[in-house]
C-alpha cells in the first residue's frame, strides 16, 4: 500500500500564511488518506495530524468535521475520481483524499462554492503538491456544474447513491430488505448526542435543567430508558455540565439497554467480558448503587486505563478492571461462577457507521465469517463461567444477521442447558431477530445494536 502522508506540524510551520481554511483542509485530507491507504482508524489518524500543540482548538474541530464528512461520502468521491481522472497521470494518494474533502463541502453547502474551491486548491500547495492544484480546481469546478447530474446517472450504484461499499449495501439489503434504504440513509446522518445520567448523583430532569440553564440546549427524555437524555444540539463532551465530576456519561441510547437487560441486583457477581471503554460496566454499577462484584475484562491492557478512569470519574468502586483474553478464561478466572455475564462481542461495527464512517473503508466482506467464528468461540468459552440460573447477554453493534441471530441461534441449538429469554425491559423500535432483538440505525435515533438474552438452566 502507498505510505500515508505525514502529520500536520510541518505543514503548519511551512504554510502559516496559507489562504484561510487551506491548512484545515490539508490536515483533513491527510487524515482521510491515512484511513484510505494505511488502514488507520479515523480517531488515530486525527490524533496524528492534529498533534501540533499550536493548532487552535477551532481548527482542530474543523479538521475533524471535514474528515468525518469526507469519509461519509468517500465511496462516492472515490468512484468520481476513478471516472474523472482516468487516463491521466495518477496523482499522489493524498490528492483524491483532498478532492473528497472539497466535494463534501460543496455538497454540504455551508460555505460559498468559490470559497470552498479556493481553499481546497490552496490546500494542495500546503500538502506539498503544487502541481496538483490545477487538477483539484478542475475537478471541483466540474463537480459544481455536473455533480448532481453525475449522481443521478449513477443512482443505481450503491457507492454513488449511498456512499457505501457495494458489499455492505448488498448485505444490508439482503438482511433487511424493507428497511435497507432507511438504514443506509441513517448511516450517512450526523448522530445525536446521548448522555446517561448517573442516578447516584442527580436525576435526568435536574441535569436537563442544568444543561438548559448553562447552554440553552434542550435534552429530551426517553421513556424506555430512564437514565437517558438525547440532546437537541451536540456540544463537546468537556462542555457537558458536571461531566468531570461524574454527573453524566456519553453513551448512545441503544447501548444503554445492555445493563437493564441483565437485571442487575446488589450483591451479584457480574462479568463484562469485553469491557473497554467501560460504559456498560459503569451503568451496571450505577443501577445497583455500586453494590456489584463486577469484573471488567478486556484483552487490551492499555484500553483498560479508560475503564479505570471512567470508574474513578463516576465514583464507582465495585468494579475491578482485569486484563485477559475472553477466549482463555484459565488465564484470569478465579473459578467462582458469575450470576451475570455481558458478552459485548467484537464485531463488524456496522451498526455504528454514522459515528465511525471509517468502518466503511476498514471492513471487508471476508471479515464477517471470521468475526462470527470468533463470536461463537467466545460464547463457548464464557458459558461455563455462568452459574445455573444466571443470565448471559450476547450483544453486538452490528446489523448483519451472520454476526447476530445466526451466532446466538446456533449456540442455543448446541447448548442444551441454555434457553432464550424475552427482554425484561421494553425496547422501543426493536425488531425480533432469531432468539434476540435488533435495533437498526436511526430507529429511535439510536445506533444499531443486537441483543440476545440467555439463561443457564443446568450445569454443563
Amino acid at each position: 500500500r502507498p505510505r500515508p502522508s505525514g502529520g500536520g506540524q510541518a505543514a503548519r510551520r511551512q504554510h502559516v500564511s496559507a489562504a484561510p481554511g487551506a491548512l484545515t483542509r490539508a490536515l483533513a485530507a491527510r487524515a482521510v488518506d491515512r484511513v484510505a491507504t494505511a488502514g488507520t482508524t479515523l480517531d488515530v489518524a486525527l490524533a496524528a495530524v492534529t498533534a501540533d500543540p499550536g493548532l487552535p482548538a477551532r481548527d482542530r474541530g474543523q479538521v475533524q468535521a471535514l474528515a468525518f464528512g469526507a469519509l461519509r461520502g468517500y465511496h462516492r468521491y472515490r468512484r468520481l475520481c476513478a471516472e474523472w481522472l482516468a487516463g491521466g497521470r495518477p496523482p499522489a494518494p493524498v490528492i483524491p483524499a483532498l478532492i473528497a474533502v472539497g466535494c463534501f463541502q460543496l455538497e454540504a453547502a455551508d460555505q460559498p462554492d468559490y470559497a470552498v474551491v479556493s481553499a481546497t486548491v490552496e490546500a494542495a500547495r500546503v500538502l506539498g503538491e503544487p502541481r496538483a492544484a490545477g487538477l483539484v480546481n478542475a475537478v471541483l469546478r466540474r463537480y459544481q456544474r455536473e455533480g448532481a447530474a453525475w449522481r443521478e446517472r449513477h443512482a443505481a450504484d450503491p457507492e454513488v447513491r449511498h456512499a457505501h461499499p457495494a458489499w455492505l449495501a448488498a448485505a444490508i439489503a439482503a438482511d433487511w430488505p424493507a428497511e435497507a434504504e432507511a438504514v443506509l440513509a441513517a448511516n450517512q446522518a450526523h448522530p445525536d448526542l446521548w448522555v446517561r445520567v448517573n442516578r447516584r448523583r442527580t436525576t435526568p430532569a435536574a441535569w436537563a435543567a442544568q444543561l438548559h440553564a448553562a447552554t440553552g440546549i434542550a435534552a429530551h427524555a426517553v421513556p424506555a430508558l430512564p437514565d437517558a437524555l438525547r440532546l437537541a444540539t451536540p456540544l463537546p463532551v468537556a462542555e457537558l455540565p458536571g461531566f468531570a465530576t461524574g454527573d453524566v456519561s456519553v453513551q448512545d441510547g441503544a447501548a444503554q439497554f445492555a445493563a437493564p437487560l441483565l437485571a442487575p441486583a446488589p450483591g451479584l457477581r457480574v462479568l463484562d467480558a469485553c469491557a473497554a471503554p467501560g460504559g456498560k460496566a459503569a451503568h451496571l454499577l450505577e443501577l445497583t448503587d455500586d453494590r456489584l462484584a463486577l469484573t471488567a475484562l478486556d484483552i487490551d491492557a492499555a484500553r483498560l486505563a479508560r475503564v479505570r478512569e471512567g470508574f474513578a470519574r463516576l465514583g464507582l468502586r465495585g468494579g475491578t478492571a482485569v486484563a485477559g483474553d475472553a477466549l482463555d478464561p484459565a488465564g484470569w478466572w478465579d473459578g467462582r461462577p458469575y450470576d451475570r455475564i455481558l458478552v459485548d462481542a467484537p464485531c463488524s461495527a456496522t451498526g455504528v457507521v454514522r459515528r465511525h464512517p471509517d468502518i466503511k473503508l476498514l471492513r471487508r466482506s471476508a471479515d464477517i465469517a471470521a468475526l462470527a467464528a470468533r463470536q461463537a468461540r467466545m460464547l463457548e468459552c464464557l458459558w461455563p463461567l455462568l452459574a445455573p440460573g444466571g443470565l448471559l447477554l450476547y450483544a453486538t453493534c452490528s446489523v448483519l444477521r451472520a454476526e447476530n441471530e445466526a451466532v446466538a441461534g446456533a449456540f442455543l441449538a448446541r447448548e442444551a442447558g441454555a434457553r432464550a429469554v424475552a427482554p425484561p425491559v421494553a425496547m422501543a423500535g426493536a425488531r425480533p431477530a432469531g432468539p434476540g432483538v435488533q435495533l437498526l440505525p436511526g430507529a429511535g435515533a439510536t445506533d444499531g445494536f443486537y441483543y440476545a438474552l440467555m439463561a443457564r438452566t443446568r450445569p454443563t
